[in-house]
C-alpha cells in the first residue's frame, strides 16, 4: 500500500527537508523551469499580514477596486434562472463570440468572423493558448522588458526562448522599430507587445505602433500577440491596435476581456481575435485541458459588451484622477524618478537611487528588496521592478481609494526618508 505523505504533519525538520526536496526532484522539469508569480506572492504576504491585524495597504494587486456593474450581475442571475449551467463549446457561446466580433468593429474598426474569436478562462489563458499553439521549442519571442511577469515563463513552458529587449525609463518604456528589427532573427516566432502597459501604463501611439507593424511584415512567419486587455483604461483619448495596420490582422493575435474594463476579474473571460488557423489550433488545446469558460460568466460578459458603456467611462476617469493624484505624490518624494503613465493603473517609478542605502543593519540592494523594506516598515505592499524585468523600478497599483492612495504615499515618503 502505498504512503501519503503530508508535509504539515512532520515535525522531523530534516526529515521535512528531505521530502520537501524528493517532491521537487519528481516535479516535471517544465515546472521547476518556472518562476513564482511575484506579484502573487507579495499579495499573499500583504494578506498574511492584514489577518495578523497589521494595517497593510496593498498596492501590489493588478485588478478594479470597483464592484461588477449591476446590469451585468442581473445578466448572470437571469443566466442561472434559465439554467446555463450546463457545458458550453469550447471556443464560447456563439452568442458571446458574435457579442466579441460586435464589439471589435465597432469600438477598433475592425471585421473579424465568429470563427475567429476563441473565448478562455480571463485574457491570461487566452496568451498562454496562443503561445502554447505558435511556439515550437527553440523558437524566440521578443518581449519588451518591462513585461508583464508571466509572458517569460510561458515561453519557457512552450519550450521556446524568451528574447527580452530593454526599453527603459528614458524611452517611456516603449520599444522603438529599431529595437525590434534588431532582435528579430531566422528563430523569431512572436512577439509579445502590451498597450496600455502592465506595468508601466506606456501606451503605443498610432505611429509607433505603425512603425512596429512595418518591421513585422518585413518578416515572414513573425507574429504579434498584442495584449490588450487595458485598452479601456486609457488616457490618450483612443487606443491603438496594431491590428489596425494594412496586413496586419494576418500576422495578429489581440487578447482582450472583460477583467479591467468592468471590474470582472473574477468571472475569468478573456478571448483572442486571431486568424482562424490559429484560433482552431488554440480551441484544440483549450479543449483538452479546461474545454469552455463558465457559462454564467459567459452570459455575463455578453451584456458587458451589448449594454450601454458608461459604467467604463466613470470607472475610467475615476483611474485618471486617481493617476494624477499618485504622480503627483510620487513626484514629491525625494529620490523617485516619476513618468506620468498614459493608461492602465501602474505607476512604475525609478528607485535606484536608493539602491546601497541603508536603515539600521538592513540594506538596499535592489528594487526587491525596497519592495519588501516598504511592506515591512511602511506596510505597504508594492512589487520590486526586478519581477518585470527592470531591476531600477517598482510597481505600485493605483486601483484603489484616493484616501488609500495617500495613505500610502505618505507611508513610502516617510520610509524612504530614513534611507541614508
Amino acid at each position: 500500500m502505498q504512503a501519503v505523505i503530508r508535509l504539515s504533519a512532520i515535525k522531523n525538520n530534516s526529515l521535512y527537508l528531505n521530502v520537501k526536496k524528493y517532491i521537487m526532484i519528481n516535479l516535471s522539469d517544465c515546472i521547476n523551469r518556472l518562476a513564482p508569480s511575484a506579484t502573487l506572492a507579495m499579495s499573499q504576504k500583504s494578506s498574511e499580514m492584514k489577518a495578523q491585524g497589521i494595517d497593510v495597504i496593498n498596492l501590489s494587486v493588478g485588478e478594479p477596486d470597483f464592484n461588477t456593474p449591476d446590469h451585468i450581475k442581473e445578466a448572470a442571475k437571469k443566466a442561472i434562472d434559465d439554467n446555463y449551467s450546463r457545458y458550453s463549446p469550447v471556443a464560447g457561446y456563439a452568442s458571446l463570440r458574435e457579442a466579441i466580433v460586435r464589439k471589435l468593429k465597432r469600438e477598433n474598426g475592425l471585421d473579424y468572423t465568429s470563427a475567429q474569436i476563441s473565448v478562455s478562462n480571463g485574457a491570461k489563458q487566452g496568451v498562454c493558448n496562443t503561445v502554447m499553439a505558435l511556439v515550437n521549442k527553440g523558437d524566440e519571442v521578443i518581449i519588451p522588458a518591462p513585461y508583464w511577469v508571466s509572458y517569460p515563463q510561458m515561453v519557457k513552458m512552450a519550450d521556446g526562448e524568451p528574447v527580452i529587449v530593454n526599453t527603459g525609463f528614458e524611452q517611456d518604456f516603449k520599444m522603438t522599430a529599431q529595437q525590434l528589427e534588431q532582435a528579430i532573427t531566422p528563430k523569431t516566432r512572436l512577439l509579445i507587445l502590451c498597450s496600455p502597459s502592465n506595468p508601466t501604463g506606456s501606451v503605443y501611439s498610432r505611429e509607433e505602433l505603425r512603425e512596429l507593424a512595418e518591421v513585422i511584415l518585413r518578416h515572414d512567419g513573425v507574429y504579434v500577440l498584442a495584449d490588450e486587455i487595458y485598452e479601456h483604461i486609457n488616457y490618450t483619448g483612443h487606443h491603438e491596435s496594431i491590428a489596425q495596420f494594412e496586413g496586419m490582422q494576418e500576422r495578429c493575435i489581440i487578447v482582450n476581456g472583460v477583467s479591467k474594463a468592468y471590474a470582472m476579474t473574477g468571472w475569468r473571460i478573456g478571448y483572442i481575435a486571431a486568424p482562424e488557423w490559429i484560433v482552431k489550433g488554440c480551441n484544440k488545446l483549450q479543449g483538452q485541458y479546461t474545454s469552455g469558460p463558465c457559462s454564467v460568466s459567459q452570459k455575463a460578459a455578453e451584456a458587458a459588451y451589448d449594454s450601454p458603456q458608461s459604467c467604463v467611462e466613470e470607472m475610467r476617469k475615476a483611474f485618471e484622477r486617481r493617476r494624477n493624484l499618485i504622480v503627483d505624490l510620487a513626484k514629491d518624494i525625494p529620490g523617485l524618478e516619476v513618468n506620468c503613465p498614459q493608461g492602465a493603473f501602474y505607476l512604475f517609478p525609478k528607485c535606484s537611487s536608493f539602491f546601497g542605502k541603508s536603515v539600521g543593519t538592513r540594506v538596499i540592494n535592489s528594487s526587491t528588496d525596497l519592495a519588501m523594506y516598504l511592506l515591512e516598515e511602511a506596510h505597504v505592499a508594492t512589487v520590486g521592478g526586478d519581477a518585470f524585468g527592470d531591476s531600477d523600478c517598482f510597481r505600485m497599483s493605483y486601483a484603489t481609494s484616493d484616501e488609500n492612495i495617500r495613505t500610502a504615499m505618505g507611508r513610502i515618503k516617510a520610509a524612504l526618508g530614513k534611507l541614508k
